[in-house]
């Protein structure tokens, strides 16, 4: 059944998690750790998890011996195939402490649209997930190219939510919740509630992230969060640093509201949209 609230989260009977490359590349690695101690104590309640992870190519960039992240789509590609194996080891590294094993998943968005491909992979992850092991579900930056790219991984989080049905997504970023304008902006105002069909009137939201190595600022949260509400996904959005609360129905972060409660796998009702949201005390 799909999560209406957050404190729906603990018992839920499938969860989907995404981690931005903000929160477990570069000099944040260590925070794996703590995130696979979350999911592994979600597991621990009966749980599924479904993790969708970036940082490949952030991941990837120091062992090219680059600066930056790269602008051409080559360097990208590269870059995602190192960082990706590296990402994968060092998830697998820290699941071992709880004898969790971790299934790569990579997607491209057309293997989402097409209905066999679309139905493969559904197939897939429901496999992995009967197996208890921990999908970890990533875009195939190696040959996606600008055409057939998700956009950022928040959308494939929102898209992936939809395919295995999960009662819940947790958007995990930089900032601990949304602001109705950049948060190191005067007048910046937490948000709290996002009511289903809300048009946000007057906020302004980033599209680049705080940390700078990613492609998911909040606006792109925002356009996934709502991505999934409709397909009657809630989402909270919040910090890295708050996973373990997040996962335990802790009142935190920016939550949307799913555009419609299933009442099991076979529902798909949606509700209209309600009223606007509320704003943090």
């Amino acid at each position: 059944m799909s999560v209406s609230e957050r404190s729906g989260i603990p018992p839920a009977r499938r969860l989907v998690v995404k981690g931005g490359s903000s929160s477990i590349s570069g000099e944040d690695a260590n925070r794996i750790s703590a995130l696979v101690d979350a999911l592994a104590a979600a597991q621990g309640r009966g749980t599924e998890v479904v993790l969708v992870s970036s940082g490949a190519i952030a991941t990837g960039i120091p062992f090219l011996k680059l600066d930056a992240r790269p602008a051409d789509l080559a360097t990208q590609q590269a870059a995602a195939a190192v960082g990706q194996n590296v990402l994968i080891y060092r998830y697998q590294d820290s699941l071992r402490r709880y004898d969790i094993v971790a299934g790569q998943v990579l997607l491209t968005a057309g293997d989402l649209e097409g209905a066999v491909s679309r139905s493969n992979a559904q197939r897939a992850m429901e496999r992995l997930l009967g197996l208890r092991i921990l999908p970890i579900v990533n875009e195939n930056d190696t040959v996606a190219t600008h055409e057939i790219r998700f956009g950022d991984n928040d959308r494939l989080a929102a898209m992936v939510a939809e395919l295995v049905e999960a009662d819940a997504l947790i958007l995990l970023s930089d900032i601990e919740c949304l602001y109705t304008r950049p948060p190191q902006e005067p007048g910046a105002q937490p948000i709290h509630d996002i009511a289903y069909g809300d048009p946000l009137t007057g906020c302004e939201f980033g599209s680049v992230g705080i940390a700078g190595v990613g492609t998911g600022g909040a606006a792109t949260k925002v356009s996934a969060a709502r991505l999934a509400a409709a397909a009657g996904v809630g989402v909270l959005v919040t910090s890295s640093e708050l996973v373990a609360e997040a996962l335990s129905g802790a009142d935190i972060g920016t939550w949307f509201e799913p555009g419609g409660v299933r009442a099991g796998p076979e529902s798909d009702s949606v509700t209209g949209p309600a009223p606007l949201g509320r704003m943090a005390p």
